[in-house]
């Protein structure tokens, strides 16, 4: 019987979904049942804080500082209950211009006998993993991030939590608003991706959403909320993607500078135009950034659901000697496609079918029929 080791490395930002996307990987690839039908039995081996635990490892003794570590199935059957990663993450990039460690990456992952490794990641991560792919590593990808920004899936693990969590908080903005006549602007992540704002908007009945996909009016976003005041509303909500901005300006950004993928640290939007709309309504209007509360808490259930699903998929793609593949979810069914069919692009909202640029809403018309 062949024996073979699985790595799994969680990367970028934390979120719910990957600890269930933990859990099944390692029950498929440690399940007793399906050994003999695969004829190849599996050790699994989680790699904490993403890339950074590829970095110092020593064979002899599998770990000198904490980084790699056996998993089987009773250490694992309780994690889909948590939120964020058990193994830790980090948004450490190994191919860093200014620090690059890709080899020394590369050389551990041959010591320590790894003959696959599943990364869970967004953008970044999977940028980085697809650049090992090419060097010969055997990778396979899961996608996560609450933006949902990855192309060639429509689905990426912790994104329904974090849906969860702006309908939750704007559900409690809505009684003090309500109680002082006040506007609340609510600022949410997303980077360049308006998919959180949007759908996250959309389904706590926001008056107003901004996203990065179109550029704002401040004047146009006045005349909204006067439009609402004369209608007899007795408050607003106001949703802002971190990635907004208006007519002929720039990103707001809470510091200077990038990090280890080359993104900038986006921010400050959301207190920016609630200081707009008071100035030009003379309303009393608040700004709030729900930052990273939205990757807290326990996953959803179908973050749970999903989860379980990459991870099964996973595994599978493993067995089959597909590498260089990420699972996906595409029209409904648990699929796959090629790393290099996602490498350096971003899924961002069609505003001709899914924004109405005249409401800055989602869409009123969306039934679409071939007469």
């Amino acid at each position: 019987m062949k024996k073979a080791r699985i790595g799994i490395l969680p990367g970028g930002g934390d979120c719910a979904g990957l600890n269930p996307a933990i859990k099944w990987v390692v029950k498929t690839a440690t399940d007793e049942r399906l050994v003999w039908e695969r004829g190849i039995s599996y050790e699994v081996f989680g790699i904490r804080d993403g890339w950074k635990g590829l970095l110092d490892v020593d064979p002899a003794t599998w770990d000198t500082a904490g980084h790699i570590v056996p998993l089987n199935s009773e250490i694992v059957r309780t994690w889909d209950r948590y939120g964020g990663t058990m193994l830790g993450t980090s948004r450490y990039s190994p191919f860093d211009p200014k620090h690059e460690t890709s080899k020394l990456v590369m050389q551990n992952i041959e010591r320590l006998g790894l003959d696959a490794l599943i990364v869970i990641g967004g953008d970044g991560t999977l940028a980085a993993a697809t650049r090992f792919a090419r060097e010969g590593i055997n990778i396979i990808g899961i996608p996560k991030t609450i933006d949902k920004d990855l192309p060639e899936t429509d689905y990426t693990l912790g994104y329904e939590t974090a849906l969860n969590v702006i309908v939750e908080e704007v559900d409690r903005l809505r009684t003090t608003a309500g109680s002082h006549k006040r506007i609340f602007v609510v600022e949410t992540m997303g980077r360049t991706a308006g998919w959180l704002a949007l759908e996250g908007g959309e389904a706590c009945g926001a008056y107003i959403i901004l996203i990065p996909e179109y550029d704002f009016s401040f004047d146009r976003v006045n005349e909204l909320v006067m439009e609402g005041r004369r209608a007899g509303t007795r408050y607003e909500i106001v949703i802002a993607a971190e990635g907004a901005k208006p007519v002929g300006g720039t990103e707001v950004v809470r510091k200077e500078g990038v990090d280890s993928f080359g993104r900038k640290a986006l921010g400050g939007i959301g207190e920016v135009v609630a200081r707009e709309i008071e100035k030009g309504t003379g309303l009393e209007t608040r700004s709030i950034v729900l930052s990273h509360l939205q990757r807290g808490g326990a996953p959803c259930a179908y973050d749970r659901r999903m989860g379980r699903y990459f991870g099964i998929a996973a595994v599978d793609l493993i067995v089959r000697r597909k590498f260089g593949n990420m699972v996906c979810l595409k029209n409904g069914m648990i699929s796959c496609v090629p790393l290099e069919s996602i490498y350096g692009r971003i899924s961002r909202v069609d505003v001709a079918t899914q924004y109405d640029p005249d409401r800055y809403n989602g869409r009123r018309t969306i039934l679409r029929i071939e007469e």
